[in-house]
């Protein structure tokens, strides 16, 4: 399995952590912080057969692509584990998800999750995973007291590979 991500201005960055290592905290699981699972949003999952050559195509058109403005305005939930932040769905971040699946169009041996398809992607930023029942109500009251609603920056785009994890190339998109 593979994911594209992007990634944070310094000051969202700091700010997202700070809620991951809050929520960890609080709630006493530290998966997210144990594991250091940076602040990130995954805009594509896939899995490749013996397409190999698509990783230099997605860097290609990591490399066209600007920096954008998200707000980030709400928590939410993934039942029946996962506590996550999220962004206004906007055109910056629908274009981005647009952009990488094109790519994947026109490809053999590529399946994308359904779930990160254009106009099927939710948008989310994890901050706490594989939390018990007690331990997401734990985590909500982390974020009550703490969360508003902020803007921040896309500023990377990132591959990375699971099982183990690896990051193949991350991109510092343009100005």
């Amino acid at each position: 399995m593979y994911f594209i991500s992007l990634y944070f201005d310094k000051e969202t960055d700091n700010r997202i952590q700070r809620y991951i290592e809050q929520v960890a905290k609080l709630s006493g699981n530290e998966f997210m912080t144990e594991n250091k699972v940076p602040p990130h949003m995954t805009i594509s999952s896939f899995e490749m057969g013996d397409n190999a050559g698509i990783i230099e195509k997605l860097r290609e058109k990591a490399e066209t692509l600007c920096r954008g403005e998200i707000t980030l305005c709400s928590v939410g939930l993934f039942f029946p584990s996962v506590l996550y932040i999220t962004p206004v769905l906007n055109n910056y971040l629908q274009n981005l998800s647009k952009n990488f699946y094109n790519i994947f169009l026109q490809e053999k041996n590529v399946s994308v999750s359904p779930y990160y398809r254009p106009m099927q992607w939710l948008p989310h930023v994890t901050v706490g995973k594989k939390l018990s029942k007690e331990e997401l109500i734990l985590g909500i009251r982390a974020l009550q007291g703490e969360f508003g609603m902020f803007k921040g920056e896309v500023k990377y785009v990132g591959l990375a590979k699971t099982n183990p994890y690896k990051e193949l190339w991350r991109v510092k998109l343009k100005n």
